[in-house]
């Protein structure tokens, strides 16, 4: 069976990254990485994103100084998803920019 690799292309570009907490399996939020942000999520062990709205490289926390630190970042079996295991390095702020502890808390 052959390994899966990222497929970038599937999504212009990006791939979805759901964030969940490593302690509890919380889902945090969902970001995108494109291949930069992959690069330095591997090599600092901190997560960064692409920011769609910004358009440009960010890294989660840049602003509140709570980064979210990788535990374990696996690839689903089609190749075109992340799921990034982490840990908030300080946890003194709300990982949602809404000020909630999870960007999903809005029951349909």
């Amino acid at each position: 069976m052959n390994e899966p690799t990222i497929d970038f292309e599937k999504g212009n570009g990006l791939v979805p990254v759901i964030v969940q907490d490593a302690a509890d399996k919380t889902v945090l939020m969902l970001g995108y990485m494109n291949e930069e942000a992959l690069q330095w999520t591997q090599q600092t062990g901190q997560l960064h994103l692409w920011s769609r709205s910004r358009r440009k490289l960010w890294l989660k926390g840049e602003q509140s100084g709570n980064h979210l630190l990788i535990k374990r970042l696996t690839l689903d079996c089609d190749g075109d998803a992340l799921l990034a295991e982490v840990e908030p390095e300080t946890g003194e702020t709300p990982i949602c920019h809404t000020g909630a502890d999870t960007c999903f808390f809005t029951e349909l």
